[in-house]
């Protein structure tokens, strides 16, 4: 399947997570299984979190940018409008190009 999901863009051009592991560096055109981090303050939701728009009013897109990504082996979560409706929780993700 293809969506969409938002990167925080590191000032060398490099790409990662934008709150859990955020010092992890993401390749583009490679598939990239997803971990689980328990983390504080975060509900716990593994797996790679993808939009079918580009779009999610609650976060800034300031210092981030979307991408295309392909993604398998994953479960739908429904969220409100305002949090980007329907969530793909995938297990598995390519990261493709700048959507």
């Amino acid at each position: 399947m293809i969506g969409y999901k938002l990167f925080r863009l590191r000032k060398d051009g490099t790409i990662g997570p934008l709150f859990i592991n955020r010092k992890q560096v993401l390749p583009i055109g490679e598939w990239i299984d997803a971990e689980e981090h328990l983390t504080k303050g975060y509900a716990f939701r593994p797996g790679w979190h993808i939009l079918e728009k580009p779009e999610a009013p609650h976060l800034t897109n300031k210092g981030r940018v979307w991408y295309t990504v392909e993604f398998k082996d994953f479960t739908i979560k429904t969220r409100p409008t305002n949090q980007g409706g329907k969530w793909f929780l995938a297990k598995k993700m390519r990261i493709m190009n700048h959507a």
